[in-house]
């Protein structure tokens, strides 16, 4: 397959599997007829893991160490599971502070219903946000 057809076939653009090809986690043949990049059912099967790996939050990073121990012949299942426990953890600490965001537009979104709407003055550009407590915002973040 070539690029458009690849990326016809995934649902993805064209400029994805170009990046792909280009940082080397795919390896396409050179067509000798006119030059073109050819996607072999291998490099197809590279793209279908990639897409995987990136689905599940998986690093560029991350695949091409699979790739690299793949490669080699080495399985790379202890690696995915160490990767996977570490972007899970990434992942819950990232959904703990936008729970915390969250709330904190939350209770924004409540306390300006009640606040009328100023024009700026003086160094006040928008007393809404100006407003907001920053000791909490501080004591959030140390904890």
């Amino acid at each position: 397959m070539q690029v458009k057809q690849l990326a016809d076939a995934f649902g993805i653009n064209k400029d994805t599997i170009r990046y792909y090809t280009r940082i080397n986690l795919l390896r396409p043949s050179r067509s000798s007829e006119n030059g073109y990049r050819f996607y072999p059912l291998e490099q197809q099967n590279r793209l279908r893991f990639i897409l995987s790996a990136r689905d599940l939050g998986f690093s560029i990073e991350d695949i091409k160490q699979i790739f690299s121990e793949s490669d080699k012949g080495k399985t790379p299942c202890p690696t995915v599971r160490v990767l996977i426990e570490k972007r899970l953890a990434e992942t819950e600490q990232r959904f703990i502070e936008m729970a915390k965001l969250r709330d904190k537009m939350r209770n924004a979104v409540d306390t300006w219903d009640q606040k009328p709407d100023k024009e700026p003055c003086d160094n006040v550009i928008c007393h809404l946000i100006e407003d907001v407590d920053l000791s909490n915002i501080d004591n959030e973040q140390a904890q």
